[in-house]
């Protein structure tokens, strides 16, 4: 496994792409260690000093004018993780468990947070060696900082509470000791900088991002090949329609969608006499829609980029004028409105999914056998996937509806605005995943669609996406248990294998 060397500040979507994905190891570059040793220093002059200092010789939130005694600062660490690990739910994928290590050491590494360098190598370490904490998905607001998951992250660093190793759960504690790692304790200020920040809002809304990615390319690889299984046109991909418009997103998309199509031996054979002046909207204004939600997706990539490199602890250590300034980066609003628009989009890709579905099914639509299948009566085909897609175009609706407008005080009121960016990013998982069934079983459709205009042939891309997708799922000639189908193609749909042979079609248009 190739090594990630993160530069603070500097990680990129494709370095984070990677961490996602499980490639590589993380390693931390060499002059970054100056600023950790001068932040983490100027902590120890303010605790020697003695004067009042927020989170680091004081209790936490509306307790921040409680002074505490040097010798129990330790414990008032300690204290804070075990009282903030106070979250429920299901525990967060490793996928993302991964990114919430990887950006919290990108930001300690930074030097601003007054934090020992041995602590974030126990991190790295525990990167390394596979050995993910337990973190339950629910318990922030998104402001304050993540603060009862990232304090279940926390927790496996002192060697407490559950991790996960390969898939199986285990104590901490015996984790570490197997692979020789210590446990930390933690001094003055690291408690309070490991858990405050939005680490664990920015890593749900990257795994939104990079399966919304993934939506993108299959939702118009499968809608490309519904044009050719219903003998659609592609005039409405021509350039100069789009070009007088302007819009970026929709520009960059319907070449795709020409590029996808050329060749097609299904086109050339309705290109005279073809009584239909106009396709349906789900076919016409592909490029209008997935553009759209191009755009967002790329709007949300760069502020989640900014969010992944940010510093979002508090208090602020500033080592070169000694000061140590209370602000308010914990607050994850930006984080919040990228996951909405994110939603926004995913929703959608798989709203047009589904109607493109619908219009296949109709046979006075699509000019296809009713429901996709021979001797309709006796077989239902693809009649009742049609109603699960439909079944779950209708869920993603009410996901779609933004987290960010809400907001729920806490802490006495000292916290009296909170982002729900938390929540905004762990719905785009359950959205992805239902927007990938529906581009599953629209793929299914088109290209059986496709398959009844044998022996006229699809486009040579989209010839290789249908084999590829045939080598999974048989044509469907009678009904037969259609749960399994649908399954294979929902996860070629989730790992990106349905358009891995157009994946360079896509590449351009993803901020890196």
């Amino acid at each position: 496994m190739n090594t990630l060397t993160i530069n603070p500040g500097k990680l990129t979507l494709t370095d984070l792409r990677q961490i996602w994905r499980g490639t590589v190891s993380l390693g931390l570059a060499k002059d970054a260690y100056q600023a950790i040793h001068t932040s983490s220093a100027t902590i120890q002059k303010i605790v020697e000093k003695g004067a009042p200092a927020y989170g680091i010789n004081t209790g936490f939130g509306k307790l921040a004018k409680t002074h505490i005694p040097n010798d129990q600062l330790e414990e008032l660490q300690r204290n804070l993780i075990l009282s903030h690990s106070v979250g429920s739910g299901e525990l967060i994928a490793d996928n993302i468990a991964r990114l919430i290590l990887a950006t919290k050491i990108g930001s300690l590494s930074r030097g601003y947070s007054g934090i020992r360098a041995s602590v974030i190598d126990t991190m790295i370490a525990h990167y390394n060696a596979g050995i993910m904490p337990c973190i339950p998905s629910k318990g922030s607001v998104g402001a304050s900082g993540d603060l009862a998951p990232l304090s279940h992250m926390t927790l496996a660093l002192m060697g407490e509470g559950d991790v996960r190793v390969d898939g199986r759960i285990v104590p901490a504690k015996e984790a570490l000791e197997k692979a020789g790692i210590a446990p930390v304790t933690l001094a003055a200020k690291e408690g309070l900088a490991l858990i405050n920040g939005t680490q664990v809002s920015t890593a749900f809304a990257l795994n939104g991002l990079f399966l919304a990615e993934r939506m993108l390319e299959a939702a118009t690889v499968a809608g490309a090949l519904s044009v050719d299984a219903a003998k659609g046109s592609d005039a409405p991909f021509d350039p100069r329609v789009h070009i007088v418009r302007g819009q970026p997103g929709q520009i960059a998309v319907a070449q795709i969608y020409r590029t996808l199509l050329q060749g097609s031996e299904i086109r050339r054979s309705h290109l005279e006499n073809d009584e239909r002046v106009q396709d349906p909207y789900s076919l016409r204004c592909q490029p209008q829609v997935m553009g759209a939600c191009l755009d967002l997706i790329g709007n949300a990539a760069r502020t989640l980029l900014i969010e992944a490199n940010a510093v979002t602890d508090n208090p602020l250590v500033y080592a070169e004028e000694g000061d140590v300034i209370s602000g308010g980066n914990f607050h994850a609003e930006p984080v919040a409105f990228a996951a909405d628009s994110l939603a926004l989009a995913i929703a959608e890709i798989g709203a047009l999914s589904e109607r493109r579905i619908a219009l296949l099914i109709d046979a006075t639509l699509s000019g296809l056998p009713p429901f996709l299948v021979a001797s309709s009566g006796l077989n239902s085909g693809f009649m009742i996937a049609h109603v699960t897609a439909a079944a779950l175009a209708s869920e993603n609706k009410s996901l779609a509806h933004p987290a960010s407008v809400d907001s729920l005080p806490t802490s006495a009121n000292q916290e009296d605005h909170v982002s729900m960016a938390t929540f905004a990013g762990r719905r785009l998982n359950e959205m992805a995943d239902n927007t990938a069934t529906i581009v599953a079983i629209e793929a299914l459709a088109a290209a059986q669609g496709v398959d009844f205009h044998n022996p006229l042939k699809t486009s040579p891309l989209l010839a290789d996406v249908h084999q590829h997708l045939r080598q999974r799922v048989p044509f469907y000639d009678k009904d037969r248990l259609f749960a399994p189908d649908i399954e294979a193609a929902r996860q070629m749909v989730l790992r990106g294998d349905l358009s891995a042979g157009c994946h360079d079609l896509f590449l351009p248009l993803y901020s890196n």
